[in-house]
């Protein structure tokens, strides 16, 4: 059906005065505006596009989203609709899986899946508390589920609670011993609370597993530089050097776990 010329000015008129109020912050006067602008023309793309820009200021994200689809759908071959899409998405749609989740949290408190998501999306905004309450709660409704008990432990290993870390990820090995990040991150743990001992043991697990990996040479060498080791530390960080150069030459630079190999021969021929 061809659209109204009558209807489309009366459409851009509405149209334009929610402009006008929404610049001014009259928010809900301004979606009125742009309701009223679509009903007289439903193929508006501006006007819904407009819409949305509106509910997305007022954190309605669904509603966002099904109002920028619409404009996207009317015009498929704008680059503008195209754009204000990416724009909402890029800026939004982290908060509005936060909303999702926690819509899902209230209907089924004992959704895992959905506690555990929260918790990942919490820990990618920095909201670090926030992260290891959903993922503790994950961990108390699905006990058996090694995955959430890892991320937390993660998160645990950059705030420097490694003793906590080590608690979740003594449970993870028992639970997955073939698990080559955990059993790696617990020799991390053991060896930043200076048990040495017990770091190593996690390390031949972890070598068990995956011998040639960068990271667990390096840090194979980082306990025995620490240890007093130096032969031992020389030999996993000639291994290290092997596999990529540049980038642990890069992380030597400033790390001070090796300052003790300082001076010996052997560490110093490696360079």
């Amino acid at each position: 059906m061809a659209r109204d010329k009558d209807n489309i000015a009366l459409s851009d008129e509405h149209n334009t005065r929610g402009i006008e109020l929404a610049d001014r912050g009259w928010l809900d006067e301004a979606i009125k505006e742009f309701k009223k602008a679509i009903d007289l023309d439903p193929n508006s793309a501006h006007a819904h596009d407009n819409l949305a820009t509106v509910y997305a200021e007022k954190k309605l994200f669904r509603e966002a989203l099904g109002e920028y689809l619409t404009a996207l759908k009317l015009e498929p071959e704008s680059a503008t609709a195209h754009y204000n899409l990416a724009c909402f998405l890029s800026t939004h749609a982290g908060e509005m899986a936060v909303e999702e989740y926690k819509e899902a949290i209230e209907l089924d408190p004992e959704y895992p899946d959905a506690h555990l998501n929260l918790g990942l999306t919490y820990a990618d905004q920095g909201r670090v508390e926030e992260a290891m309450r959903e993922l503790q709660t994950a961990i108390e409704l699905d006990s058996q589920d090694a995955f959430p008990r890892h991320e937390l432990a993660a998160l645990m290993m950059d705030e420097g609670d490694y003793r906590s870390a080590i608690t979740q990820l003594k449970e993870v090995v028992r639970l997955e011993p073939d698990n080559f990040e955990a059993q790696l991150d617990l020799g991390i743990c053991y060896a930043q609370k200076g048990f040495y001992a017990e770091a190593e043991r996690a390390y031949e697990r972890a070598r068990a597993l995956n011998a040639e990996d960068l990271l667990l040479n390096y840090n194979l060498s980082a306990l025995y530089a620490l240890w007093g080791r130096p032969k031992d530390a020389v030999q996993y960080l000639r291994a290290a050097l092997a596999a990529d150069r540049q980038k642990v030459m890069g992380w030597l630079s400033t790390d001070p776990m090796f300052d003790a190999l300082k001076g010996d021969p052997d560490f110093d021929a490696l360079f």
